[in-house]
């Protein structure tokens, strides 16, 4: 096993994985995942809105004609991987995963499968370090051509609002015009049920890792600044292309680069 790997806390990978349905958890997950459902009963709708919303987007970049994707904070391979989404669609997609969670890296293989005229590829590395990112993802993708820059429910562990804001530009600085940024992010705001978050993300920072806060509308807006935000702008993730489906407390929003 992986000696980076702590079994005696819950990780965020893990219990995204329990409250997917997956297997890739231990009990020590399970529980504080149950605890968090105690506080916040929506969360596992959250995290499967949270999927579909991905499946949506890809689908539609991909019939777009976008052909390569850079998806940051991957989690662990469940149904619908972005590369298998996107390869659907377009079989000659190239896909960067990127992560720093070594229970993600044991499980790497299985998001390294591909179409034979597509790639995809595995980097091991930490949002905090957007120009590592980069400069890992250049060896994979052309950046002189239009990339998806992926980060579902990601920023949200990045406590510094500010250090968030420029990994985001250090990010799309580096791709041309015609390039997307797709973001989720959870918040507090009660129109979309969010005041469960509060005592939920209370607890998960008391007796899980990493760290994670919520945003404001406006916060989250503001990781688009410069860009153009596709229709319908920052709405519940689960209504973004779904605009009857119930609301939950994640944000989702794509913008182009103009």
């Amino acid at each position: 096993m992986n000696d980076r790997i702590r079994t005696d806390i819950a990780h965020n990978a893990r219990v995204w994985n329990y409250w997917l349905g997956g297997k890739d958890n231990y009990p020590v997950d399970r529980a504080v995942g149950d605890q968090v459902v105690s506080f916040h009963p929506s969360i596992g709708e959250v995290a499967r809105a949270d999927r579909a919303f991905l499946g949506r987007v890809v689908t539609r970049l991909a019939g777009e004609g976008v052909r390569q994707f850079l998806d940051i904070g991957t989690g662990l391979p469940t149904a619908d991987n972005t590369h298998e989404v996107a390869q659907r669609v377009a079989p000659d997609a190239r896909i960067v995963y990127v992560d720093n969670d070594p229970i993600v890296l044991t499980h790497a293989r299985a998001l390294l499968t591909s179409s034979p005229g597509g790639v995809t590829e595995y980097v091991d590395a930490d949002a905090h370090e957007p120009e590592k990112i980069v400069a890992a993802a250049g060896e994979v993708l052309d950046l002189s051509r239009p990339v998806a820059v992926m980060m579902l429910g990601l920023l949200n562990f990045v406590m510094d609002t500010d250090e968030a804001r420029s990994i985001v530009r250090t990010l799309m600085a580096a791709v041309p015009s015609g390039s997307y940024l797709v973001l989720t992010h959870p918040t507090l705001e009660p129109e979309l049920g969010g005041e469960g978050n509060k005592a939920a993300m209370a607890f998960w920072n008391e007796n899980a890792t990493p760290p994670i806060t919520a945003r404001t509308r406006e916060e989250f807006a503001s990781f688009f600044d410069g860009l153009e935000l596709l229709a319908p702008g920052v709405v519940s993730c689960a209504r973004w292309g779904a605009p009857e489906a119930p609301a939950v407390a994640q944000f989702g929003a794509v913008g182009r680069k103009p």
